[in-house]
This record gives C-alpha cells, sequence and structure tokens, in this order.
C-alpha cells in the first residue's frame, strides 16, 4: 500500500484569518511522521459560486470548471485534516459549500479537526462532524482547539499559533488516531 495522503483544508478566506497559520503549524508536526503524507490545500484557490448544481454530484455531474478542480483535488487524498475557524457557531460558510461540491469523494475517508475560536471552535467541529458523517467519512474523536485566552492573542497579531507548545502533543494524538482510521479504511477501499 502506497503511503496515505492527507489534505490540509484551510477553511477560511478571510484576509485577517488564523487559518493559514494555524495550517502551516499543522503541517510542521505532521512533516515529523513517515506514516502518512501531508498536503495543504486552501479555499481560496478554489473559488467556487454558492452551490446551484441540478443535484449532488453523487447523481449529476458538476457543471462548474472550479467545482471540478476541486472534486478532484479531494479525491486525491486518503483523509483530511480541517482547519477550522468558528463564525457563529458553526463552520465558516465557504467550507460549508466546498462541502456540498462533491460526494462520493468525501466517501470512506478519515476526517480530524484543528479548529480555534472563543469556544476553540468546539461548536464548528461538532457541526462539521455531523456533516462528515453525512458525506460518509469517519470522523475521529480527538480534534486540537485553541480556546480563547489563547486564540484572541493570536487574532490580534500579538502571537502565533506555533507559539502555544502545548499544542504539539495534541496534534500529535489527533494525527495518531487519524493514521489509524486512514490507514484501515485505505485498505477496505482496495479491497472493495
Amino acid at each position: 500500500m502506497s503511503v496515505p495522503k492527507i489534505g490540509i483544508i484551510i477553511s477560511s478566506t478571510r484576509a485577517s484569518r488564523v487559518g493559514e497559520q494555524a495550517a502551516r503549524f499543522v503541517e510542521s508536526v505532521a512533516s515529523k511522521r513517515t506514516d502518512l503524507s501531508f498536503e495543504i490545500v486552501d479555499l481560496r484557490d478554489y473559488p467556487m459560486p454558492f452551490f446551484d448544481e441540478v443535484a449532488s454530484n453523487a447523481y449529476v455531474p458538476s457543471t462548474n470548471e472550479v467545482a471540478q478542480r476541486w472534486q478532484k483535488k479531494v479525491a486525491s487524498f486518503d483523509g483530511y485534516i480541517f482547519v477550522t475557524a468558528e463564525y457563529n457557531n458553526s463552520i465558516t460558510g465557504v467550507l460549508k459549500n466546498a462541502l456540498d461540491y462533491a460526494y462520493p469523494e468525501w466517501n470512506r475517508k478519515a476526517a480530524a479537526y484543528f479548529s480555534y475560536g472563543s469556544a476553540g471552535g468546539a461548536r464548528a467541529v461538532q457541526h462539521l462532524r455531523d456533516i462528515c458523517v453525512e458525506l460518509q467519512m469517519a470522523p475521529v474523536r480527538h480534534s486540537v482547539l485553541i480556546q480563547g485566552n489563547d486564540f484572541f492573542p493570536i487574532m490580534n497579531g500579538q502571537k502565533q499559533v506555533k507559539e502555544l507548545t502545548y499544542l504539539e502533543p495534541l496534534v500529535t494524538q489527533m494525527l495518531d488516531q487519524l493514521s489509524w482510521w486512514t490507514v484501515a479504511l485505505k485498505d477496505a477501499r482496495e479491497k472493495s
């Protein structure tokens, strides 16, 4: 079996986002591993319109060229780490839109979560878990959350994610779970 490939998805496209430095931090911890390979995927590179297809691409192919490119990118991975902000107790609109533009590409793959916000992004992660289950993904139990006391100085440019030294063992624990599920699901997909 080839080394499973994980997409680290930056789920915010705002100019003032924390997502890019959070994704780079996750990638810096992940790059120490040899059991998985990683690629950062920025939703800014996939400017899809609001979902207005006839139906899910599970039933009808997308006609949008950017969406087709997005679907191919999603399909190229064996699992995902969603780096997500919390907007009004949920995920970003651009992430929900990106999730809706693909369906079979997500199926039977593992998903992990690194979030941030006043409540650590926990409410966004819970919504995202529910969406992932509907898309036939397998969410891992362990998530990494940056809570308000640490998040606000990062948001205000007074601190960097990489300065939160307690995060690395938490990311490692999340990656351990992601690795197990990714390998198990990849093996099962290849056998079926």
